[in-house]
């Protein structure tokens, strides 16, 4: 039996699995259990593209009729509440099985079912011979407005990666200050700002860096966009976000890259840098300690992967 007190709901489509998996190593340090994951550490499901639905564990028993005994010795009243069954991996449990579980903790619980906009959603699921009743908090997957941002362009990364890079960068920390060194449209910036993290950006391109203000202030964000070369910042931070540049609309050689990736390493701890190419030499070459590394594909397009590489500096 699972001790912790929460239990995180996962779903990842095949091309995503490796990103969503790099992403739950650094938020929670443990491995993804199949789309399962166990923690004490308490996240908000909306932060991450991957998480469906965070269960709050109140009670556990390893028979179903226990988990009814237990309900009821709660004595819980709660007006406008909501049950539902969750299916996890394993679980064979029927359809009218499931409703009638349904049912019968609903009768455990004193007050008024709402099934439309409840008050409170509690979830019952069953995995690996254990019973799990908990509060449930859902995805609420008010991120994707940002796909109808003003500005964007063919190159701007897809949210569910910028949303998994902000928590590879942070660990989850929210005290910790980030900046995205090529930051473009504000992509990155704009999920850092949703999930609650401190982020600036940098974008020495002047008219994508307006377009980047404009961007955030579409969605009432409050962030600072730097309309500078990465080169001349000097603030320290804890974490950076590269997204190198790469195709005909923002094309950098190596000598560019290089320049970038020498010029964050000077002002962040922790680098989390996205590339489409191997750049494990020039991360060498820039001094940094490269402590991991993944790739993502691309649905439909099997010759295109993005790769992202972590890498630490001894930023004192």
């Amino acid at each position: 039996m699972h001790k912790s007190n929460h239990l995180y709901v996962f779903n990842y489509s095949p091309h995503e699995a490796e990103l969503c998996k790099f992403e739950a190593k650094y938020l929670f340090t443990h491995n993804i259990e199949g789309k399962i994951l166990f923690s004490d550490i308490k996240i908000e499901p909306s932060c991450s593209a991957f998480i469906r639905q965070r269960l709050d564990i109140m009670l556990v028993s390893d028979d179903y009729s226990g988990l009814i005994d237990k309900i009821k010795n709660e004595n819980l009243f709660i007006e406008g509440f909501k049950i539902e069954y969750l299916v996890l991996d394993g679980d064979e449990t029927s359809y009218a099985e499931r409703l009638q579980i349904s049912r019968d903790i609903g009768y455990c619980i004193e007050g008024n079912s709402e099934y439309y906009h409840p008050v409170a959603t509690y979830a019952v699921c069953s995995y690996k011979g254990y019973w799990y009743f908990a509060a449930l908090t859902k995805n609420n997957a008010d991120w994707h407005k940002h796909k109808q941002k003003p500005y964007t362009y063919s190159s701007s990364i897809d949210p569910v990666i910028a949303k998994a890079l902000v928590n590879i960068a942070a660990q989850g920390n929210k005290d910790k200050k980030l900046i995205d060194a090529c930051c473009g449209v504000g992509t990155i910036v704009l999920e850092a700002c949703f999930a609650g993290y401190h982020i600036e950006g940098c974008e020495i391109n002047k008219t994508i860096c307006g377009q980047a203000r404009e961007n955030l202030s579409h969605f009432n964000y409050r962030a600072g966009i730097h309309h500078a070369d990465i080169k001349d910042i000097r603030q320290k931070y804890d974490a950076a976000i590269v997204d190198l540049p790469y195709n005909l609309f923002c094309h950098a050689d190596d000598e560019t890259l290089l320049h970038i990736i020498k010029s964050v390493a000077k002002i962040a701890q922790r680098l989390v840098i996205v590339s489409i190419t191997d750049i494990s030499g020039m991360i060498s070459l820039c001094g940094l300690h490269l402590t991991d590394h993944c790739s993502i594909g691309k649905m439909g397009k099997t010759k295109f992967a993005r790769r992202i590489w972590l890498c630490e500096t001894h930023l004192s």
